[in-house]
């Protein structure tokens, strides 16, 4: 019955991988002789490649859109998270602006009121969805949206079809009172034409 050998290990003290121990001194001088360790982020790197990992990675760039100074390998996250002038879009009118001005810009644009088709009252758009949610803006007829956050455009579409539904009632009213006076008036006309004929035919006789 064959028995399981486990192969003895050893550290290397240049690069600290586990490596074989019967292949630790040829691993130790081929180690030594072709890669070295980054004093920035402490990867061991081929010394014939350390220049080029400092410049790619560490070596300080400035921000073409705020002017800070950092290392390159983190540039692309603060141009897309953190850097005060990138442009992000305010969430009542959409506008494209920079982020150091936008909660300023929220704080007026959120103010400002727009007209609910169904209570006919003006709210303020930021506080459009909870008005929304007390207002019954949800019911059977209409799609429940609540998981999927659209833009303030298609909220203010929504809203309008909406109230344009809930009018159909009285448009309908209005059509059927239109036809009846209508038929009324053609009637009186009808009537107005058949009488003084009939009047006329009594007085000849």
């Amino acid at each position: 019955m064959a028995v399981a050998y486990e192969e003895a290990t050893s550290i290397c003290s240049h690069c600290d991988r586990t490596i074989p121990a019967a292949n630790l001194d040829l691993h130790y001088a081929h180690c030594v002789r072709n890669l070295e360790r980054c004093k920035v982020c402490g990867d061991m790197v081929p010394k014939k490649h350390a220049e080029d990992h400092f410049l790619d990675t560490h070596a300080p760039v400035e921000c073409s859109l705020c002017s800070e100074m950092m290392e390159r390998d983190i540039l692309a996250i603060h141009k897309g998270e953190k850097c005060p002038q990138r442009i992000v879009t305010c969430e009542f009118c959409e506008f494209p602006l920079p982020a150091v001005d936008l909660a300023e810009h929220q704080e007026v644009c959120g103010n400002r009121t727009e007209l609910c088709h169904l209570c006919n009252r003006y709210v303020r758009l930021r506080e459009r969805y909870n008005h929304e949610a007390r207002c019954g803006v949800t019911d059977n007829s209409v799609p429940d949206n609540s998981n999927t956050v659209g833009s303030p455009r298609d909220v203010r579409d929504a809203e309008r079809d909406r109230g344009a539904r809930r009018r159909q009632p009285h448009d309908v009213s209005r059509r059927r009172l239109l036809f009846t006076i209508a038929i009324t008036g053609i009637a009186v006309l009808l009537g107005s034409l058949f009488f003084p004929r009939k009047t006329e035919d009594n007085r000849v006789q």
